[in-house]
């Protein structure tokens, strides 16, 4: 599942001076449900119907990654018609990416 707009604009974030010219640059947001492994012969056998157990508990958070970087956790939400997620948790930075 992957989203391309968000519930804020561009226009309502203030960015540093230094980054103003990057602010409408595209970054693809990938919300993922969850991951499991497969055989070769089990993949091979997918058909329509098949069901691939995951590694995540019901209810989980859903990992969200920005260009293959994880960068939070949230929750599914429905608004309107449309599925959309809440964000529960935020990366917390290692100390060598705080330093660079």
């Amino acid at each position: 599942m992957s989203s391309s707009q968000t519930s804020s604009s561009s226009s309502d974030l203030s960015l540093p001076q230094a980054l103003a010219s990057f602010g409408d640059v595209r970054l693809r947001v990938d919300v993922v449900l969850g991951r499991g492994t497969l055989t070769l012969r089990a993949c091979l056998a997918l058909q329509r119907g098949s069901v691939v157990r995951l590694a995540q508990s019901a209810g989980q958070d859903l990992f969200v990654l920005v260009n293959d970087v994880p960068v939070a956790r949230g929750e599914v939400v429905i608004i309107d018609d449309s599925v959309s997620l809440r964000l529960t948790e935020f990366r917390q930075k290692s100390a060598a990416e705080a330093l660079a």
